[in-house]
């Protein structure tokens, strides 16, 4: 969360989905403002979690399409933009998720 923070990413929010689905423990859901900021959160991100030894199992999605998964296996970690995260509503398909952390 916090190399999404610093890469500017906005409404960051993680969720602990341990009780309700069975491919992951949390979902780690933030926006970016352009293809380029997408971009630049995905980096920050995998830069520190590979650094710890956590390389992700597959990725999905491209900048320019608003939307990146990184599938880190007990976390997955959605990067969209603005357009694509009203148009998805994660937050709201996942909404009986016990809410971790909320960075506005």
């Amino acid at each position: 969360m916090e190399a999404a923070s610093e890469k500017q990413a906005s409404d960051i929010v993680m969720l602990d989905v341990r009780g309700l689905c069975s491919f992951a423990d949390y979902f780690v859901i933030c926006s970016g403002e352009s293809d380029r900021q997408i971009e630049a959160i995905w980096r920050g991100i995998d830069e520190v979690l590979r650094s710890k030894g956590v390389i992700p199992h597959h990725k999905e999605g491209a900048p320019d399409s608003g939307w990146l998964l990184g599938d880190f296996e007990a976390v997955i970690v959605h990067i969209f933009g603005s357009a694509e995260r009203d148009y998805y509503q994660l937050d709201k398909l996942w909404d009986k998720a016990i809410p971790v952390v909320r960075i506005q």
